[in-house]
């Protein structure tokens, strides 16, 4: 049950990493850091979106951009530390 529980939390921090390397991404594209014309670059958005859209579509359907700034990230970051705690409430007896 430890090992489940910790590949659980594992998998969840590596999903929050690529969130946040997502943001980090879109940042470089939105100051022109980042050429989307590069084929490796466009390659990376695209897959980091396959990854992630499918947990922050839902969330951007209830809670729209303020000033322009998409904040379901870090909705969804604050829903996968709840996540975290769970899960090792349940399979360590602790909160984490």
């Amino acid at each position: 049950m430890v090992l489940i529980g910790t590949i659980l939390i594992w998998a969840l921090q590596v999903y929050t990493f690529i969130i946040i390397a997502q943001v980090i991404i879109s940042w470089l594209i939105a100051f022109g850091v980042l050429n989307m014309s590069n084929p490796q670059a466009a390659r990376l958005v695209e897959g980091l979106a396959k990854l992630t859209d499918p947990v922050m579509e839902p969330v951007r359907r209830y809670i729209p951009s303020i000033g322009g700034i998409d904040i379901s990230p870090i909705i969804v970051i604050f829903g996968i530390m709840l996540l975290e705690r769970l899960v090792a409430m349940i399979f360590f007896g602790f909160g984490y």
